[in-house]
């Protein structure tokens, strides 16, 4: 045996290949990971959605809204300037006409009262910001709207509610917040909608709105509670995860038939590139016989 076939023998060693494989594709995911870090400012820089409570259309995932099973990527919520649904309905505001993720205003992911539980992904309807008095009464303004030092929050919201066949718009009623906060509700008109976090803010008992992990409903989203801002969207990709969750449920079977169709796409592509590859590489040697 020759040195050159030593060589080409050493060469062709299938543990090093192998090896050699698996650094490059962890080498791959690092360099993902770490470009994903740098931009989004968050680590982990994606989240999986889990429930049903953005979906816009409930017979499918659809783009561009968040459904279950998507992959959403996390902005760090001091790299931007939330804005709310609110604002971004008022005609005479600066971020009016803003959308993110098929609706008006920003979607932020949020721990229920400052809690350790599974965080939530919801859409941000307003903010509160309190106010000293020179009396020391505690005042309120409600940002992107005309409302400024009032006792307690009366609003309608030109965002529609269905009920009983007919539509109503969203009313904040005699609401005495108790700190400085968001509002925030999921898009899905059938779950959520309407029937906001901090259901107390529309006059109705508390209890039967959003709770914490101790059972408390939840009151109004603090800045230091907001773990980050949605961004852009990987659909059905996180559906891999919620396969063996006890939330696999709220995948639609349009998800997976996308998912199914996206994985198999990732299989045989390097098939086919490689077949391809080497169907050139015969007529190239041919032509140069």
């Amino acid at each position: 045996m020759s040195t050159s076939d030593k060589i080409n023998l050493s060469n062709n060693n299938p543990v090093n290949d192998f090896l050699r494989e698996a650094l490059l594709a962890i080498g791959l995911v690092l360099l993902i990971l770490g470009s994903l870090w740098i931009a989004t400012g968050q680590f982990p820089p994606m989240v999986v959605v889990e429930s049903g409570s953005m979906m816009h259309d409930t017979e499918d995932g659809s783009l561009g809204a968040i459904d279950p099973g998507d992959l959403v990527l996390v902005m760090n919520p001091n790299r931007v300037n939330i804005v709310t649904y609110v604002e971004a309905m008022e005609e005479d505001n600066q971020n009016f006409g803003y959308t993110s993720h098929g609706m008006e205003g920003d979607v932020i992911i949020y721990s229920k009262n400052g809690g350790s539980d599974t965080p939530v992904i919801h859409r941000a309807i307003l903010k509160v910001v309190s106010n000293n008095t020179e009396e020391g009464e505690e005042t309120w303004d409600v940002l992107g709207t005309s409302l400024r030092n009032v006792h307690s929050v009366n609003l309608t919201i030109n965002y529609p509610c269905i009920y009983h066949g007919g539509t109503y718009n969203l009313e904040i009623i005699d609401w005495i917040p108790n700190h400085s906060g968001f509002i925030t509700t999921g898009d899905n008109p059938n779950s959520n909608g309407c029937k906001i976090d901090q259901l107390a803010a529309t006059g109705q008992d508390g209890r039967n709105g959003l709770k914490d992990e101790a059972g408390n409903p939840v009151t109004a989203v603090k800045d230091e509670w907001v773990i980050g801002v949605a961004s852009s969207e990987i659909p059905w990709i996180g559906a891999i995860k919620l396969f063996t969750s006890n939330t696999h449920h709220f995948v639609t079977e349009e998800t997976w038939t996308n998912l199914s169709f996206t994985i198999l796409f990732v299989i045989c592509s390097p098939m086919i590139y490689d077949s391809i590859f080497r169907k050139n590489e015969r007529i190239f040697n041919s032509e140069e016989e």
